[in-house]
């Protein structure tokens, strides 16, 4: 049961409310394209497949991700990948040089980007040792401006799952948009959030086809939350924002049963074959566990192991700089073949 009294129209900035959207010229149309003639978007009119504007509403591609995340198209929105989703968020929920967001360092680093951006302030209230919320203290920091609490769950670059208990506490307690980014969850035992969206109005769940869905060179960020919320992104996202070419690969590739988890299984069965491995692996003292696609491990001298892998060939991420992360390096599961080069690097230096 909430505690606090959440009221959406109480975040919507005035300028959106008041905002009237754009309406395309395919927004005024529904039917069947087939039949019409249409002379309405000063298009080329030699056919070429991409000759004419997308759907603006990604209608066809909506109705397959309703099938497979069992969720209404009205609650869906896409974006052009993830980080358009997530500014769309920002741009129509925070006051710019007067709101604030929080995020819970060592995180995703584009929250911070789009914040400055946006001219949004930045309330930081890092993880715990074992990478968890540190749920009294994030709401100790909520002020009368906090607008969104930003959850990376798995988490980028730790790679572990918040307690749901957290997370839902934090739901309850919070009277601004909670958004949790869930990158990663294909890769992990946890349940998405999007199964609980109709208990907390307040709740966005952040999804994206680069991970498991293979499909990162297209760029198409989900989101997933109420209709009003939807509706209020909707009202601000660019007429055209998700192009056709990215509509109709996502269509075909989400259109072959079983590829997906497939290729989640195989990346699992590496990822336990590659912590195997690292664990006789004489510089790294840590391995720490992974919900995603990647392992965050602690080496001796994170700069100096970069530079080594660099020079090989092998490109990681060195991730010293964040907070609790000092001497880690975030290493992706690869192909098989990779991850033995990765391997037989890592003994040899």
């Amino acid at each position: 049961m909430k505690t606090t009294k959440f009221n959406i129209e109480n975040l919507i900035r005035p300028t959106i409310k008041a905002l009237k959207p754009y309406s395309s010229a395919r927004d005024e149309f529904q039917g069947n394209s087939d039949a019409m003639v249409f002379l309405d978007a000063n298009e080329n009119p030699f056919e070429n497949g991409v000759n004419r504007y997308p759907d603006p509403q990604q209608g066809s591609l909506k109705q397959i991700l309703s099938e497979i995340k069992n969720i209404d198209t009205k609650n869906i929105l896409l974006g052009n990948g993830s980080d358009e989703v997530l500014d769309l968020i920002f741009r129509a929920f925070c006051e710019p040089n007067k709101d604030n967001i929080i995020i819970l360092p060592p995180t995703y680093g584009m929250y911070s980007v789009l914040a400055n951006i946006n001219a949004i302030g930045i309330k930081k209230v890092q993880l715990s040792n074992s990478f968890q919320p540190q749920v009294e203290a994030i709401l100790d920091a909520v002020d009368d401006h906090s607008k969104i609490l930003f959850l990376c769950s798995p988490n980028n670059p730790t790679g572990n799952s918040f307690s749901s208990q957290s997370i839902e506490k934090l739901l309850n307690k919070f009277n601004g948009i909670v958004a949790i980014d869930e990158a990663y969850i294909d890769f992990s035992e946890e349940t998405s959030w999007i199964d609980r969206l109709e208990e907390f109005p307040n709740l966005i769940v952040t999804q994206t086809l680069s991970k498991a869905y293979g499909m990162a060179g297209i760029r198409l960020g989900m989101c997933y939350a109420s209709a009003k919320i939807i509706s209020v992104l909707n009202s601000i996202k660019p007429p055209y924002n998700v192009n056709e070419l990215t509509q109709q690969k996502a269509i075909q590739q989400l259109s072959i049963k079983g590829l997906a988890k497939s290729q989640i299984h195989n990346i699992l069965k590496e990822r336990t074959n590659l912590i195997s491995e690292l664990e006789s692996v004489s510089f790294i003292s840590k391995i720490y566990p992974s919900d995603a696609n990647f392992v965050l491990v602690k080496v001796d001298d994170a700069a100096k192991r970069y530079d080594q892998l660099i020079n090989k060939g092998i490109v990681i991420r060195n991730r010293t700089t964040q907070p609790g992360c000092e001497n880690c390096v975030r290493l992706t599961v690869g192909t098989p073949e990779e991850n033995k080069i990765l391997i037989n690097t890592l003994k040899s230096i």
